[in-house]
């Protein structure tokens, strides 16, 4: 009795592989023969089947990249002159526009400065003023002297004897005495003007450094960081060697950078100006940016070339810091003949079949090479035609030479996959 129990225990399992492999075989002759079921039954009840059309589309394949924003720019905002700082019209977060006052430094002794150049210009202008008058003095002697210098000469050539030879050299050395006067009366007007345009130059100057004590904002930005208060000494900010913390950190961000570093395989793909979309997971929100910097050298050590995006932030929604993601468009392709991955059976490396619907809504197989891809869409380089009717998705289920009735999937449908 157990013998026959040890014996049928061990058939049991060999029995159920040979029920399971017949049961597979048969379903897989019925597969096989509905086609001809199909042929030799012409008002058999064709079987449903889920189709899309081939469509040209533009087709994008992106490569994503992480990277953190940076303000476009950033600077410590320093005292161009040494002094105390005597008022204070920002703080931190403080948005500020170009030109705007953002403090006043106290230097009394630039003011002084000021005064007594400006003290010395009117000096000079006065200067100047007398020395043009006694320039126009002397000529007017010059041109007296002249005159009758040159009348006493003339009646001694035509009448010698009717004027004293004294009377025509005491002439002559007037006419020279007067005409050295006009020439010392022009330096001294020189001399005065040159004093004039230096003492204005230091005016000027100094006027200039004065007004370093109004701190303004060099561009548009944001005060991040605030370094001294009213009260604190701000020393002038002329060297690299710092002795004291400037007034403020200011950053530009109404417009943002990206760095990524692009891998050398895809450079060739990434030009310059090119439009990317730049998602931000903590707003969850995608923007749009503009490749605007290529270093145009890979880094050696890295296999990446310097790559900076600029987004726009207007609103100041997106904070310096927050990462991002930056889609690069590595392989793009205009008006490509296209089908929904859903629809493709791959066969092997760039290539696939599907299954179309012909006008007599039987199924055909036919073979195509794949072209760029993304993760939706696929690019179909030959094969099928656009407008043909194309198997979505389930496409074991049909056999070539089978009838179907075709049921086209809506867009709304592909875009959430098959219903």
């Amino acid at each position: 009795m157990r013998i026959h129990e040890t014996r049928a225990s061990r058939l049991r399992p060999i029995l159920e592989v040979a029920a399971l492999a017949g049961l597979t075989m048969m379903l897989s002759a019925c597969s096989r023969t509905r086609a001809d079921q199909a042929a030799k039954d012409p008002g058999r009840e064709a079987v449903a089947a889920s189709v899309v059309r081939v469509s040209r589309r533009d087709l994008s394949h992106d490569l994503e990249i992480a990277s953190e924003f940076v303000p476009y720019q950033e600077i410590d905002v320093d005292a161009k002159v040494s002094g105390y700082l005597q008022k204070l019209y920002i703080d931190w977060g403080t948005h500020v526009r170009q030109g705007q006052l953002m403090a006043v430094v106290e230097v009394p002794e630039l003011e002084a400065e000021v005064a007594r150049d400006e003290a010395a210009v009117q000096r000079d202008v006065q200067d100047a003023s007398r020395a043009k008058q006694e320039l126009l003095r002397a000529q007017s002697a010059y041109e007296v002297a002249h005159l009758t210098y040159t009348r006493l000469h003339g009646v001694q050539n035509t009448q010698p004897g009717l004027v004293a030879q004294e009377e025509v050299d005491v002439a002559r050395g007037k006419d020279a005495e007067t005409s050295a006067a006009v020439s010392a009366s022009e330096a001294a007007l020189a001399a005065a003007q040159q004093q004039l345009s230096a003492d204005r130059s230091s005016s000027q100057r100094d006027k200039v450094m004065f007004n370093y004590a109004r701190i303004t904002a060099p561009f548009d930005g944001v005060v991040t960081q605030i370094y001294a208060y009213t009260g604190a000494l701000l020393p002038a900010g002329t060297s690299s060697t710092r002795t004291s913390l400037p007034l403020c950190h200011l950053s530009q961000n109404d417009l943002l950078r990206l760095v990524i570093p692009v891998p050398g395989r895809v450079v060739s793909n990434v030009h310059m100006g090119e439009t990317v979309n730049v998602k931000v997971p903590d707003l969850n929100k995608t923007f749009q940016g503009k490749v605007t910097r290529l270093s145009g050298q890979i880094n050696t050590d890295t296999r990446t070339m310097h790559t900076e995006v600029e987004v726009a932030n207007p609103s100041y929604e997106i904070v310096p810091g927050m990462y991002a993601y930056v889609d690069l468009p590595v392989q793009s392709v205009n008006q490509a003949l296209t089908i929904p991955i859903q629809a493709l059976t791959r066969t092997g490396p760039n290539q696939g079949s599907v299954l179309v619907v012909n006008p007599n809504h039987e199924i055909q197989q036919r073979t195509v090479p794949l072209g760029v891809e993304t993760a939706s869409e696929v690019q179909v380089l030959s094969g099928v035609e656009e407008g043909e009717l194309v198997v979505f998705g389930g496409s074991g289920r049909f056999q070539p030479g089978e009838r179907v009735k075709p049921v086209l999937v809506k867009e709304t449908q592909l875009l959430g996959g098959e219903q």
